[in-house]
């Protein structure tokens, strides 16, 4: 037991932790310093850019010379076209957005239009497919008028119907699980309207089609709104 010897200061313990050294005499590793790190609001302002469009999903509308519709074109084929001086765009995207390449910048459109005229062979049968059939019904049931979910044959193909423009309409889940195999007269029930095939160019643009963008539509006809 050592006794204090006067005017000497005891430290304190407290604040200064004590280590303990390892056996050997080796003195024992230095932890490294903690990462910094800042927390969001007090990090400095820093632009994050939003998530990237579908770009291999995104279509472009090509219009003749004339403003015809001709088809709806992949992104990347659309800008090929606009660099070669071969198109114009008409419309660009809504949102402004712009490539960026190491020689320039380029418009996002979502029209263009070609600058010479191209003859294209026209065919008077419009293909029938769920995107086409709908735009020509507007989306509403043939039966109720209600919104339109669905596809029904009238007269149903287990009784010898057939999958035309013709014997097909849209219909709502409702009205299709009803009516099921009967026909029309069964249930006396009337057409809102009698199933026609449509007619035009760019019915064919829209049987390939499942959303629009609302620049097409223009174009497209009435029928497409």
């Amino acid at each position: 037991m050592h006794e204090r010897q006067p005017g000497s200061v005891t430290p304190l313990v407290s604040e200064v932790p004590p280590t303990t050294a390892p056996q050997g005499g080796v003195d024992p590793p230095v932890p490294p310093p903690p990462e910094l790190s800042v927390a969001p609001s007090l990090a400095p302002s820093v632009v994050v850019p939003a998530p990237s469009p579908p770009w291999g999903r995104r279509r472009v509308l090509l219009l003749n010379a004339t403003f015809e519709p001709l088809t709806a074109l992949p992104l990347r084929r659309a800008i090929v076209l606009l660099v070669c001086g071969k198109a114009e765009v008409v419309h660009g995207d809504t949102a402004g957005l712009v490539l960026h390449s190491a020689t320039g910048a380029v418009e996002v459109p979502s029209v263009i239009r070609l600058r010479t005229y191209v003859r294209v062979p026209f065919r008077a049968r419009v293909p029938l497919t769920r995107a086409a059939l709908m735009h020509r019904d507007r989306f509403r049931c043939a039966y109720c008028g209600g919104r339109a979910e669905t596809i029904d044959h009238v007269v149903p193909r287990s009784r010898g119907g057939t999958h035309t423009w013709e014997n097909c309409v849209a219909c709502c889940a409702r009205c299709n699980h009803k009516k099921a195999d009967k026909l029309l007269a069964e249930l006396g029930w009337p057409l809102r309207t009698m199933p026609t095939a449509p007619r035009g160019r760019h019915w064919r643009l829209l049987a390939g089609l499942v959303d629009a963008d609302p620049q097409w539509l223009p174009y497209l006809g009435e029928t497409a709104a």
